[in-house]
């Protein structure tokens, strides 16, 4: 099996230790388990979506990006979380 070799900020690392179920639970395993969002929205499609309707946005456009900027003054969602 082909390995690498990565850097982790201290807090990083011990919040991917604390992730593990079983103390040998490699660090592999972990990542393996954690869930990444599948919806995002890029600056490219930010700006699409700017070209195609111009400087107005939709109610529902609106509350999409009220809801995107109080999301930023909350915490991450925890990736390793299960559901």
């Amino acid at each position: 099996m082909a390995t690498r070799t990565v850097s982790l900020k201290t807090e990083a690392y011990e919040r991917l230790k604390a992730a593990r179920r079983y103390p040998s639970e490699s660090f592999s395993e972990v990542v393996l388990r954690a869930r990444w969002p599948e919806e995002t929205i890029t600056g490219g499609e930010l700006l699409r979506r700017y070209r195609t309707h111009g400087p107005f946005f939709s109610k529902t456009e609106l509350d999409e990006i009220e809801a995107a900027k109080a999301a930023m003054n909350r915490p991450p969602e925890d990736k390793w979380h299960e559901a």
